[in-house]
């Protein structure tokens, strides 16, 4: 799950929610959205109330509750109970309130901005931006990371134009890219930087930004030369294009005399003031 944590206000009210964009779908803090709906000073204490009586009900919208990661009034991340927009909207109907129908139209305001950033990639490219310059990133290591969303977009259309439909293949495709270059898959790339959940690319640094956007970029070019069918002749590709960047590390790597290759996370080089809540050991449950 590829995540994006926000903010935003309704009726003066703070409501935490994240955006998963391999889901495509945005998860609300429950807890907030009872807050806005009844007032309540002991919005967790009404929501527990509630909780037993979904459950006891065999309710859907419990059964379908999961736990993430937002920030909290601290500023540490901290698991709490979080629900879709269809499960809020159904939530909703067990909240007798008098704010039920604005907040409807402000949630379906809120996902028709995503879907006009979906459909026009300016706008999200635009608030991209935004919110790295908000989560303390420098202006190099923003504009290094918006060249490589660029670059990872002509690869999977190139991969779409090869036949590879599939997420599953995506990945495999991914993760040989990583591996050609890095020595590691993404998943071994996430442990070793200590990531869990968190997207490993904003937690790379520019060099590491720079060396994964040209194997990917080698690999996009390669495609586009050669045509590739099937998902063989795309693996081998993506390979490759790899194998461009490994070369490229390794001649940096002699140069400096030392690894390019960060166990550093945006924790790491962000500005302290405004560093992104990723630390695990603070990871508390509301």
């Amino acid at each position: 799950m590829a995540e994006q944590n926000d903010i935003q206000l309704f009726d003066g009210k703070q409501v935490r929610y994240v955006w998963d964009e391999e889901q495509e779908k945005y998860f609300f803090s429950v807890v907030d959205v009872i807050q806005v709906l009844t007032d309540s000073t002991t919005p967790r204490r009404y929501w527990s109330d509630l909780k037993r009586k979904l459950e006891a009900e065999g309710s859907e919208v419990y059964e379908k509750i999961v736990q993430l990661k937002l920030p909290a009034p601290d500023g540490k991340l901290r698991l709490t109970d979080v629900a879709d927009t269809e499960q809020v909207f159904r939530l909703i109907q067990s909240v007798p309130s008098k704010k039920a129908e604005p907040f409807k139209l402000w949630l379906a305001a809120l996902g028709q901005e995503r879907m006009n950033q979906l459909q026009d990639p300016e706008l999200s490219i635009e608030q991209a931006i935004k919110d790295y310059r908000r989560l303390g990133y420098s202006e190099d290591w923003i504009n290094q990371r918006i060249k490589t969303i660029e670059i990872r977009k002509g690869l999977t259309d190139e991969w779409q134009r090869g036949g590879m439909k599939e997420e599953h293949d995506y990945a495999i495709l991914t993760d040989i890219i990583s591996r050609a270059w890095s020595g590691m898959t993404t998943r071994e790339y996430k442990k070793y930087k200590g990531l869990r959940k968190e997207s490993l690319r904003d937690n790379m640094t520019n060099v590491e930004l720079m060396l994964n956007g040209l194997a990917e970029a080698a690999a996009t070019e390669l495609s586009k030369r050669e045509n590739p069918k099937g998902f063989a002749q795309n693996a081998n590709i993506a390979q490759r294009g790899g194998d461009v960047a490994h070369v490229a590390r390794e001649r940096l790597e002699q140069e400096l005399g030392d690894t390019v290759i960060s166990d550093k996370r945006a924790l790491n080089f962000t500005k302290p003031k405004d560093k992104l809540p990723f630390n695990d050991e603070e990871e508390v449950k509301e």
